[in-house]
């Protein structure tokens, strides 16, 4: 099949994060009188210091700079983004993550990376991404239910990580795997899924440079309902292969299971990219309600992505891989 392109292009700076946005955010400097003498002076604080702050909750990450491929769109509102999310780890309702995530612990967090890799190991949060810069990419973020959002994520890309492992050259695809704990997580006590949840990408679609693990958003440490500590984001695909709250990584030979594929294999593929020509069985995919707007907008084919991850998929059939 024929995908039209749309190429997205950098984002101006004061589309990014509005000045009133970044005024409410008082509570960085109680937060690192808080942290203790390792991190007194906000001036000389590192992502690292800060993620290791006793109070994730509205706190700014220094150090961001403006990453590639941002959209020129309006970002959503900070209460859109955090208010209205699944997280069926905390329940099938769009307010359920925010209500029942509050006193979700994430430190410490340790994400195993393992499989067909060189350097296989098990990091601590701070020590998997302190090598990193961590970048601002303003994303289109698209669920497959035909809502979507404009988010201005804070993260790392995710194939500068997995170098650091080494991968071997059996490693075809990236299996991803989220924490498992019905006790700080009570839709898990549930069987809406088969836990723990799990994702996957191709090799080449985890390697690609937009593909982020993102640990923030809107210049903040990443809320817990958005998938705190770190999540995955893959902008071309439908919002559920963006897996969160991630606990390992695996490199591996052959296709991994997903979680929505595993529930429903006729209504979720493993690709699950966004496409418009593509329907779910139950809905179109051809239009969008982005959040705060009243009219749908059409839905551009891999989300308006197509100029960048195209031909990844060249000469594939999209309707039999969805």
């Amino acid at each position: 099949m024929l995908i039209k392109i749309r190429k997205s292009s950098d984002v101006a700076s004061s589309e990014i994060t509005p000045k009133s946005v970044f005024l409410e955010r008082r509570n960085f400097m109680k937060t690192a009188a808080v942290a203790g003498a390792s991190i007194a002076v906000p001036g000389l604080l590192t992502p690292q210091s800060v993620f290791a702050a006793t109070d994730p909750k509205r706190i700014k990450l220094p150090g961001v700079v403006k990453g590639p491929f941002s959209t020129k769109e309006k970002p959503n509102s900070y209460k859109d983004i955090t208010s209205y999310n699944n997280f069926y780890e905390f329940g099938t309702g769009k307010r359920d993550p925010k209500q029942r995530s509050q006193d979700f612990k994430t430190k410490p967090w340790t994400v195993k990376i393992e499989g067909e890799v060189g350097k296989p190991g098990a990091l601590g949060f701070e020590d998997l991404i302190k090598p990193h810069k961590l970048e601002e990419r303003v994303y289109r973020f698209r669920c497959v239910e035909a809502w979507s959002m404009v988010v201005p994520w804070v993260g790392i890309p995710l194939a500068d990580v997995l170098k650091r492992f080494e991968p071997t050259g059996n490693a075809k695809f990236v299996a991803f795997e989220t924490l498992h704990d019905p006790k700080q997580m009570p839709g898990q006590r549930r069987n809406s899924l088969d836990w723990p949840y799990v994702e996957g990408l191709r090799m080449d679609e985890a390697m690609h440079p937009l593909t982020l693990l993102a640990v923030g958003l809107y210049g903040e440490v990443m809320p817990n309902q958005n998938g705190a500590p770190i999540r995955l984001i893959v902008p071309w695909k439908y919002g559920f292969k963006s897996i969160k709250s991630i606990v390992k990584i695996k490199l591996q030979e052959k296709m991994p299971p997903t979680s929505w594929n595993l529930q429903a294999p006729r209504e979720y593929g493993f690709y699950s990219n966004v496409n418009p020509e593509v329907n779910h069985p139950r809905w179109s995919q051809s239009k969008e309600r982005r959040l705060g707007k009243f009219l749908k907008q059409k839905t551009p084919m891999l989300n308006g992505y197509a100029d960048e991850v195209g031909s990844l998929y060249a000469g594939m059939d999209m309707r039999k891989n969805f």
